[in-house]
């Protein structure tokens, strides 16, 4: 007879599966499925896109998403992030609401006192079978393991060196957003023991690529831009006459018009993208939906990008679209067709459930397979809801959605089932792991 204790974690884990969303397949591709989900969950991940941290650090995002309406598989009364909650903390709720939120919160402090620096998230990872994640933060923190977290740090702000206070007066989401573009960069400019901006043009060049060499110096390992939280991501390709002007002018103070910005920006933007190149640092870029109350769909469509990507000027420099540009995701795998652009999936699967996310990654597997990536977009919502649901969310998705996609594959008669491992394999650690030796 199984003990009490056996007993309540069996009754447990039947709950956490319950609880878990799954893609329907078709009846032609059941069994295959069932033969690919475990391999599948035995691939050790690649996580190209993530924002670990512990709730109330104020490094873990540049642009932090002000409070708005939050995705259904994200409220805290969804019962799969109560599963997610119970297989990995055995959370004895069927939601986060509450005293039962409390809970959930007393019992990750303990666990954090008991496994105190870089274990507590080093066990997570290993919960999840997750290798290494990217770290997406302002900068790294002591509690996370460099050897399975690599640092991405954020450039947006080296495009908004002038007085920004027309910018954040154009709604409330900028009001959040410009003065921490601003504290980055002043941050920036005391690690390069500058007081101010340089005093030319010049000057401003090289404090840029100083700073991309000295955050590679402390670890980082690519470049990310948020500029689609500011602006549009189509970038012209100003003289830079025009840049330098708008820099001599503003420099000092004063309020730039919105074309003086806006070329300074765009110069500023590839400017960065070749120094990048030069470092072989990977660019990458936020491509999907964002949140907020203001944010700008028309302003994120990847086909803005198309001018840069296929730009032969940058050919040297690696691209990953981050989040594979959704709802623009069809657009976006075609300019994954240029040697140096990639896709990454992620937060596409926490806005998903996995019967729609196996027909996105479908398309993607289908067109070009060596260059779509995983990724979770793990990030503290709340207290309750941390990093750690959020990467367990993520991780079911993916592995269920995937085994999907290639199971209607081969039953379709596109590849065999050795290939579609072997796609499992690129998609959910290889692709990713190769831009960063």
């Amino acid at each position: 007879m199984p003990t009490l204790r056996a007993a309540v974690v069996m009754l447990l884990g039947s709950l956490s599966l319950a609880a878990q969303s799954r893609p329907l397949v078709p009846p032609a591709a059941g069994a295959i499925y069932q033969r690919l989900l475990p391999q599948i969950s035995q691939i050790k991940l690649f996580d190209h896109h993530a924002h670990p941290a512990f709730p109330g650090d104020d490094d873990v995002d540049i642009a932090p998403p002000p409070p708005g309406q939050t995705p259904l598989r994200l409220r805290d009364d969804n019962p799969e992030t109560s599963a997610a909650a119970r297989d990995l903390f055995a959370f004895p709720f069927a939601d986060m609401k509450g005293a039962h939120g409390k809970w959930l919160v007393d019992k990750k402090a303990a666990l954090k006192r008991a496994h105190a620096g870089a274990k507590y998230f080093d066990d997570i990872l290993d919960r999840l079978g997750i290798e290494t994640s990217m770290a997406n933060r302002v900068a790294m923190a002591d509690y996370l393991n460099p050897a399975r977290f690599k640092w991405v740090f954020f450039v947006d702000c080296l495009m908004f060196p002038f007085d920004n206070s027309a910018l954040a007066a154009r709604n409330g989401d900028e009001a959040v957003y410009m003065p921490l573009q601003t504290k980055l960069l002043r941050k920036y400019e005391q690690e390069a023991g500058l007081q101010a901006l340089p005093p030319t043009f010049d000057g401003y060049l090289t404090f840029v690529a100083r700073s991309l060499e000295a955050n590679q110096k402390r670890g980082g390992v690519a470049v990310k831009f948020e500029a689609a939280y500011f602006r549009s991501l189509y970038f012209d390709d100003p003289p830079r006459e025009r840049a330098q002007a708008a820099y001599d002018r503003y420099r000092g103070g004063g309020v730039p018009s919105p074309q003086e910005y806006t070329d300074f920006q765009d110069f500023i933007f590839r400017r960065i993208v070749v120094e990048a190149g030069r470092l072989h640092l990977p660019v990458h870029i936020h491509t999907n939906a964002g949140g907020g109350d203001y944010f700008n769909l028309r302003n994120v469509n990847v086909l803005n990008l198309e001018n840069v990507v296929r730009d032969p000027r940058y050919q040297g420099t690696t691209f990953v679209l981050i989040h594979g540009g959704y709802p623009f995701d069809r657009q976006a795998i075609f300019l994954a067709s240029m040697k140096n652009v990639y896709l990454d999936s992620s937060g596409t699967e926490l806005v998903l459930y996995p019967g729609e996310f196996k027909n996105v990654l479908r398309v993607w597997l289908e067109t070009f397979p060596e260059k779509v990536t995983f990724g979770t977009d793990a990030f503290p919502y709340n207290e309750a809801l941390g990093v750690e649901e959020v990467y367990w969310i993520g991780v079911h998705t993916s592995r269920t959605a995937l085994a999907a996609a290639l199971a209607e594959m081969i039953a379709a008669r596109e590849i065999s089932e050795p290939r579609a491992l072997a796609i499992a394999r690129g998609y959910l650690h290889d692709n990713a792991a190769a831009l960063y030796k």
